[in-house]
């Protein structure tokens, strides 16, 4: 912990003399330590611009020894952002472990800023359908695997019940063992077709029953390349349920790569409320992924870095993550008809699996400079 803390205010410093060095008076007053990036904290003068302190973003990445630094205003501060060498996976069971209850058709995303559990209600009036939208390497499959397992986990097979529509048929094809799966994974248009208008039949069928379970989650990976290669029918019955789906007990989670005007668009766009944003190409892209002119998008660090949208506020969270091990242990669990319990997660042996590149170490709290700086593990 001592070497942690010198080499913090080693790197504070060296961010106050690149400031000193550009006229720029300031001082580093405060800093968190996050699973992927460490943010300091810092104060200016009164009437100093923040464009000034931004412009020195590259000058401050190579007095750290950082590929890149990110300064942002956040309220009255300006925050100067690094990544961490020793990154921390946020795993999912650990994480469940932590919450004392989940409740009924809630989905567990990850952690926010501050380390508190990001939960996503998805029958709440102003969720019902989800975008998950990000380039590769962002981890969208992952936060959609991890949402969907999560429901499972905390929501029996007569509450909760899953359609995959895959294209690509990998990113969905760990789940199908869970007892919540209607079917398999559903790959080509053509199958995708006649499970979705099975879904508008059955939302209708509701309708007139007045009836709204069990709940049905339908997950689209590859949104962009089931509507190229399913067409207009893809898009209106997708447009139809994200339209009338919540009031049937029906929600859409939809992951797209190719955030653009063309694919999130008119009715489409109108009818995702909540947006899970990660790493992306452009500015544009994530203008049309988030809905907002200035979110930041598309400087986020990838590998579950991400932002919720939601009725114009934004929340960055770390999205958390399931290994392959930790996968096959809950799909066991729950095909033999077990719950997964506190005690069940405790008893677990370590998944060792890591995320490709993120290294692991445990977590731990110190407080640094004035605040309380958390490790996640």
């Amino acid at each position: 912990m001592t070497n942690r803390r010198r080499t913090l205010d080693m790197q504070a410093d060296r961010i106050e003399a690149v400031l000193a060095r550009h006229r720029v008076p300031g001082r580093v007053q405060s800093g968190v330590i996050t699973p992927r990036y460490v943010r300091f904290q810092v104060a200016t003068e009164l009437g100093t611009k923040v464009n000034k302190v931004a412009a020195l973003a590259n000058e401050i990445a190579m007095a750290l020894g950082k590929r890149e630094a990110r300064v942002y205003r956040q309220g009255s501060a300006i925050n100067v952002e690094v990544p961490r060498v020793d990154s921390d996976p946020v795993r999912l069971l650990p994480l469940c472990n932590r919450l004392a209850t989940v409740p009924a058709i809630t989905a567990i995303l990850g952690v926010e800023e501050n380390g508190t559990p990001l939960l996503l209600r998805l029958s709440a009036p102003d969720v019902a359908h989800v975008l998950i939208a990000g380039t590769t390497g962002s981890g969208k499959t992952a936060l959609a695997r991890t949402l969907l397992t999560s429901l499972a986990m905390h929501n029996r097979q007569g509450e909760v019940q899953l359609v995959l529509i895959d294209p690509k048929g990998r990113g969905f094809g760990p789940l199908v063992g869970l007892p919540h799966v209607l079917g398999d994974v559903h790959r080509d248009a053509d199958s995708a077709i006649q499970r979705l208008r099975w879904l508008v039949h059955e939302m209708e069928r509701r309708d007139r029953a007045h009836i709204s379970t069990p709940v049905l989650v339908v997950a689209v990976d590859e949104l962009a390349d089931l509507l190229q290669t399913g067409g207009s029918a893809v898009e209106g019955m997708l447009t139809r349920l994200s339209q009338r789906g919540r009031e049937a007990g029906i929600h859409l989670v939809a992951c797209t790569q190719k955030p653009t005007a063309e694919l999130i668009g008119g009715a489409m766009k109108a009818n995702f409320p909540v947006r899970l944003v990660g790493a992306v190409a452009s500015r544009d892209e994530a203008r049309y992924a988030s809905g907002l002119a200035d979110s930041g998008a598309e400087k986020l660090e990838g590998k579950g870095d991400f932002l919720l949208v939601a009725k114009g506020e934004v929340v960055r969270f770390q999205a958390a993550w399931i290994g392959k091990e930790d996968m096959e242990r809950v799909t066991t669990k729950l095909t033999e008809g077990g719950r997964v319990s506190r005690r069940w997660i405790e008893e677990m042996p370590v998944d060792h699996q890591q995320p490709a590149t993120i290294a692991t170490q445990n977590g731990q709290s110190q407080g640094w400079r004035g605040l309380l700086s958390k490790l996640l593990g």
